[in-house]
C-alpha cells in the first residue's frame, strides 16, 4: 500500500473532506484517511449554524474566516447539489439572541463590521416566532444567518469527492504516526501499512494534538464533548433560530428541531448521558414551551477540537517539511470550513491567499513538547 501519493490528508470530517475537494478540483492526487467513517465526529454532531454562536466574542482572526464562509456557503451548497444530487440544505432563517449580558458589545461589533444585527422589540420577536417562551425581556436579530444540514453536507462532499479523478478514500483507517526521512515528513503509518505522500495534511479534529505529539510537538487541541437532542415537529413550527443562555434551537426545513449543546471536558469519552438529556430538554422547553409535548427523536454526542480562542491552525509546520495543519476549529468547524479550506489550498498551491494567513500559522503556536 506504500505507493507515492501527492497529498495525504488525515481526517475525514468537513475540514478534511473540503480540503481534499479543493485540492482534487485543482488536479492534485489526494488520498484521504479516516479512522472511522467520514464526518461521524464533530462535523456530524454540530448544529450547523453558519455563524459563531456569539460572533462578537471572537478575535478578528475567527471573524475574517466566518465572514468569508458565510458569503460563500450558498454557492458551495449549489455546486455540491449540482454535482451530486444531494442538497446540503443551506437554510436562511435568521437568528434571535435573547437576554444577552453583552448586547451593547454585540451591537457595537455589528456596526463596526457592517453586519445586519439590530435590537428588536420583544413583542416583535414574539410576533415573528410565536412559539417562543415568555420569559425573555430583550432580543437582537440578524436576518441573513443560515444553517446547513451538516450530515447532508458530509454526504454531499463525500459523493463529490469520489466523483473526481485522482481521489482515494480509506475509511476505518487509523493513522498512528508519521513516516520521517531526509529531514522531512514522507507519509503516515496506518494499521494497513505506510502511506506515502509529497505533502501530509493533519485535519484530524480532536485527535490532531495526539498525532502531532508523536513528533514531540505540543499542539493545544483537545477533545471537548458536546451533546444535543432532536425533536420532530411540523415543517412550519419554528421559523427562525433562537439562542439564549448558551443553548440554541435550530429548525431544519422538514420540521426537525435541533437543541444544543453541552460543553464537557471528558477526554475522548462521547457517551450520551441522562444528565445532559434532562438539561437539554429543560433548555428546549424554556426556549419553546410547546416542545414539552414533542418527542425527542435523537440524542447524541461528538467531540469538538478545542483550541485556544478557537483560532484554527492552518499552514505548514515549521521544522517538518511536508507536514501541514488544518485543524483546531473548536466550535466553528462547519462555520469556518469554506474559508479555512480555501485558504489552505491557496497556501499549499502557492496562490495568493483569500485572507491574511498569519493569524493561523502554526509557527510560534506549535511548540516542542
Amino acid at each position: 500500500m506504500a505507493r507515492q501519493q501527492q497529498v495525504v490528508i488525515v481526517g475525514g470530517g468537513v475540514i478534511g473532506l473540503l480540503t481534499a475537494y479543493n485540492l482534487a478540483t485543482q488536479g492534485q492526487a489526494v488520498v484521504l484517511l479516516e479512522r472511522a467513517g467520514v464526518g461521524q465526529e464533530s462535523s456530524w454532531a454540530g448544529g450547523g449554524i453558519v455563524s459563531p454562536l456569539y460572533p462578537w466574542r471572537y478575535s478578528p482572526a475567527v471573524t475574517a474566516l466566518a465572514h468569508w464562509s458565510q458569503d460563500f456557503y450558498p454557492q458551495l451548497a449549489e455546486r455540491l447539489f449540482a454535482a451530486t444530487g444531494i442538497d446540503p440544505q443551506v437554510h436562511t432563517t435568521g437568528l434571535y439572541w435573547l437576554d444577552l449580558d453583552d448586547e451593547t458589545e454585540a451591537l457595537a461589533w455589528a456596526a463596526r463590521e457592517g453586519r445586519p444585527l439590530s435590537k428588536v422589540d420583544m413583542a416583535a420577536a414574539h410576533d415573528a416566532v410565536p412559539v417562543l417562551g415568555g420569559g425573555y425581556s430583550q432580543a437582537i436579530h440578524m436576518a441573513d444567518v443560515a444553517n446547513v444540514r451538516n450530515p447532508r453536507l458530509v454526504k454531499s462532499l463525500k459523493a463529490a469527492l469520489l466523483a473526481l479523478p485522482g481521489v482515494t478514500l480509506h475509511e476505518q483507517c487509523e493513522v498512528s504516526g508519521f513516516v520521517l526521512g531526509d529531514g522531512r515528513v514522507l507519509g503516515v503509518n496506518t494499521a494497513h501499512g505506510p502511506i506515502l505522500g509529497k505533502q501530509v495534511v493533519l485535519a484530524a479534529g480532536a485527535w490532531s494534538g495526539e498525532l502531532l505529539g508523536t513528533l514531540g510537538l505540543s499542539l493545544p487541541v483537545e477533545p471537548v464533548k458536546g451533546q444535543m437532542i432532536l425533536y420532530k415537529c411540523a415543517a412550519d413550527f419554528l421559523s427562525c433560530m433562537v439562542l439564549a443562555k448558551g443553548r440554541y434551537a435550530i429548525p431544519r426545513r422538514d420540521g426537525h428541531i435541533l437543541i444544543g449543546s453541552t460543553l464537557e471536558h471528558e477526554g475522548f469519552d462521547k457517551t450520551p448521558t441522562d444528565t445532559a438529556l434532562e438539561s437539554l430538554k429543560a433548555s428546549a422547553v424554556e426556549l419553546i414551551p410547546a416542545l414539552a409535548d414533542a418527542e425527542v427523536v435523537g440524542h447524541w454526542a461528538g467531540l469538538r477540537p478545542g483550541s485556544p480562542e478557537g483560532i484554527p491552525y492552518i499552514g505548514q509546520v515549521p521544522g517538518f517539511e511536508g507536514l501541514w495543519l488544518n485543524c483546531g476549529h473548536y466550535r466553528n468547524g462547519l462555520v469556518l470550513a469554506p474559508a479555512s479550506c480555501q485558504l489552505f489550498a491557496d497556501l499549499l498551491l502557492a496562490r495568493t491567499p483569500i485572507i491574511d494567513p498569519s493569524p493561523y500559522a502554526p509557527e510560534g503556536r506549535v511548540n516542542a513538547g
